[in-house]
């Protein structure tokens, strides 16, 4: 069990499939996620060198720490950790973001090399892998799973084969992203983002991904939110605040001598502002503050903490019109396998 219900980021990957039958990978894709980026090897030896010769995983997570520079009195012995989070939502221009491959799956039985010595040969100890079996080779995926040589195996001659396949892709690549936050998600947990860790809050956001189509998401800071991504890359902020935020949006504004009906607004909860070129708070340099402000609904989370959060469409202060999308990347595999190349 994870220690947190809502990732900070999540990109689609890449899943490579193995076997030396060209008929039964075509066989496979047939049933595979329409949404799903897959490359196609029918030689295990090109799939090892493709698989060993990628570029290593993206370092998000890793580069969003360092040693704060300014800590004064702290002594060698105690350093103060500095936490960049306005790093994550820019891996959205990263064009290579999406050809990680995350999780592989594997024919054990192969004439030249089986899938367990192919296994033993890739490199990447992040790499998910799952293996397909025969009847007679299920003691040797039980074995291999309890040695921790595959994360899955999935039997052939399963009715439901193709369905298990694609649950266990969905997971491992979660599990594959899961690893390069875990020190990330340490230090957030004491941060403002608790709606992170909050379950109940988790199922409403995978029903809001599920209605807009979002297939990648990213943490936000100014305001608490999460970047949302369809697959054309449309953008989406989900903006979650909690009555504290409330609280201190209504105080600045006061003191700043905000208008009365835009006070009556905020005291009110029906709205969330989204002051985006002051980084979320109010100034009175916002003349069309109606402008600002965005509907709100309420959501009790699990520890009965109260949360108020809004959708809001081409969020303005993210600059997002020549990314990359994962619509763009499909086509690219799409274009690919026509051209023979090894794709979807």
């Amino acid at each position: 069990m994870t220690p947190y219900a809502i990732p900070p980021f999540y990109f689609p990957t890449t899943v490579a499939f193995i076997d030396d039958s060209p008929s039964f990978l075509e066989s496979i894709a047939l049933g595979l996620d329409s949404r799903l980026a897959y490359r196609k090897f029918d030689s295990p030896f090109s799939a090892l060198v493709a698989l060993n010769g990628a570029t290593p995983a993206l370092a998000i997570g890793e580069d969003l720490l360092s040693i704060y520079q300014h800590r004064g009195e702290c002594s060698q012995a105690h350093h103060v950790i500095d936490i960049n989070l306005d790093k994550i939502h820019r891996v959205v221009h990263n064009e290579q973001r999406f050809e990680q491959i995350s999780v592989v799956v594997i024919d054990y039985d192969m004439p030249e090399i089986n899938g367990l010595e192919l296994c033993r040969g890739i490199r990447n100890p992040a790499v998910k892998k799952i293996l397909l079996t025969g009847k007679a080779d299920e003691q040797v995926g039980i074995q291999a799973f309890n040695e921790g040589i595959i994360d899955r195996f999935i039997k052939k001659q399963y009715p439901d084969a193709i369905a298990r396949l694609n649950t266990a892709i969905a997971d491992l690549q979660m599990e594959y992203l899961r690893q390069l936050q875990d020190a990330l998600m340490h230090m957030l947990a004491v941060g403002s983002h608790v709606f992170l860790f909050d379950r109940m809050f988790a199922a409403r956001f995978q029903e809001i991904c599920k209605e807009l189509n979002i297939v990648e998401h990213y943490l936000s800071c100014t305001p608490d939110g999460l970047l949302l991504l369809d697959t054309t890359g449309s953008a989406h902020l989900l903006i979650v605040q909690t009555e504290a935020m409330m609280r201190s949006h209504f105080e600045i504004a006061d003191e700043l001598g905000a208008p009365k009906e835009l006070l009556q607004q905020l005291s009110s909860r029906h709205h969330i502002p989204y002051f985006w070129k002051t980084s979320g708070d109010y100034s009175p340099a916002y003349d069309d503050w109606k402008s600002c402000l965005y509907p709100a609904h309420e959501f009790t989370g699990q520890n009965g903490d109260n949360y108020l959060y809004t959708v809001i469409n081409s969020p303005s202060a993210f600059n997002l019109k020549y990314i990359h999308s994962y619509g763009d990347y499909l086509d690219q595999l799409d274009a690919e396998a026509r051209q023979g190349i090894l794709g979807r």
